[in-house]
Order: C-alpha cells, then sequence, then structure tokens
C-alpha cells in the first residue's frame, strides 16, 4: 500500500523526516513494552523512565503532524493518501506508549513479582506473540512488506482469542477464585497486552490496506499491496 506512495514522499525533506519519525517512535514503543513487561515481572532493575519516553512518543507525534501540515500547505502536489496514512500511524504508535505506561504503572501497584499464576503459560504465550508482532512490524512498514504484515494480523487474531480465554477463566472464576488481588492485576495486563497487539495489527493494516480500510481486515481476494 505505502510502497508506490513513500517513493515519492521521500524526495522531499518534511516527508522523509515525518516518515523517519514513525518508524524512530515505532522501534522506541517496542523498546518500552519489553521494559514494562520486565517490570511487571520484577526482570527490570534500573529505572525505565516510561513517563519520560512517553512524552517523547508524544513530541514526534506532534513533529509528524506539523510535517504532514506543511507539506499539505506548502506542496505544489500533496499527496494526501499518505498524509492520511501516517497521520493514522502515528495516532496508534502514541497508543501504544500509554498502554505500556499503563502496565508500568500495574508492576508499581503489585506487591511482588507477576507471573500470570494459573494463566503462567497462557501470559507467556501471549506476551511472546505480542513481542514478536513489534519484531516484524518495523521491517513490514520500512519496507512495505505485506507477508510480513500478514503474519502480524494473523498473530494478533491469535492474542485476541487467547486474551478473551483467559478473561473468561477470571470472570468465571475458573482461575484464581481465591487470590482476587492476583485476579484483578491479571485481568488488566491481559487488557492492555490485547490492546498494544490491536494498535500493532492496525500500523501493519496500512502495509495492505487503503486509507479508508485501516485497521479492518483485508478484502478477501485482494492479494497484495493496493492502491488507495
Amino acid at each position: 500500500m505505502l510502497k508506490s506512495f513513500l517513493s515519492l514522499w521521500k524526495k522531499e525533506s518534511l516527508c522523509e523526516d515525518a516518515w523517519r519519525a514513525c518508524l524512530t517512535m515505532l522501534a522506541e514503543s517496542a523498546g518500552m513494552f519489553r521494559d514494562a513487561v520486565a517490570a511487571l515481572h520484577r526482570m527490570q532493575t534500573h529505572d525505565v523512565n516510561i513517563y519520560g519516553r512517553d512524552r517523547m512518543l508524544n513530541r514526534f507525534e506532534r513533529h509528524v503532524r506539523r510535517d504532514i501540515v506543511t507539506h499539505l500547505a506548502v506542496s505544489t502536489n500533496p499527496d494526501i493518501n499518505t498524509a492520511l496514512i501516517l497521520t493514522s500511524i502515528v495516532i496508534d504508535i502514541e497508543r501504544i506508549g500509554d498502554y505500556t505506561k499503563n502496565i508500568v504503572e500495574l508492576a508499581a501497584a503489585h506487591p511482588e513479582s507477576f507471573d500470570g499464576g494459573e494463566l503462567h503459560d497462557e501470559v507467556a504465550a501471549i506476551e511472546h506473540d505480542v513481542d514478536t508482532m513489534f519484531t516484524l512490524v518495523l521491517p513490514a512498514l520500512e519496507h512495505s512488506d505485506s507477508d510480513k504484515a500478514r503474519q502480524v494480523i494473523g498473530l494478533h487474531q491469535m492474542v485476541s482469542g487467547r486474551a478473551e480465554e483467559c478473561l473468561h477463566d477470571l470472570l468465571t472464576g475458573k482461575v484464581m477464585r481465591d487470590n482476587s488481588g492476583e485476579a484483578v492485576t491479571a485481568a488488566l495486563y491481559l487488557r492492555y497486552l490485547k490492546r498494544v497487539s490491536a494498535h500493532i495489527k492496525n500500523v501493519a493494516t496500512s502495509v495492505v490496506n487503503p486509507y479508508y480500510r485501516i485497521g479492518f481486515r483485508e478484502k478477501p481476494g485482494a492479494g497484495g499491496p493496493q492502491g488507495g
């Protein structure tokens, strides 16, 4: 979806800056997520400075918006489609930062290391899948790699399904019936993981979908990168 547009955008410095800022934000949000998970499991011994890093993402988002507005205002041939796509992408990446901040706050409120309890294996599997999504989405976006983008989208479906099954077990008392503190922590954490996954998926859909379908499933039979 983005490849043909970005080859033109990179001819203008403002567009190149906005594009690179999006990639930097995505890489930083991946690091924030990994540090937040480590903090919850008490594997992180140093200050993750999550608030400062979240503010940095916010500054990058404003930078991208400013560059896009300037491009649209001064360019003799503005690319409105790609401007809209990048505006959508930065919103999702900024929201990932917000959820990683929530995970760090959950870690601070939890009196000891959280390992998932009776849901340990499922929580660990979800964490692994979300981490893999981060690993795939950056090259998918940077190189307009539709295969990697579709892998990200498929992993989100797995994460969403697993998270909902775990939440159902918590709500019905199948697990952690006698440990309300762990149950609340698990429920919040699963929701945060699912939302991080959803925002990564939204970014990935920009590679295979036109702007108006970002965040939605790829149309059956689309087969590859589309114009829009």
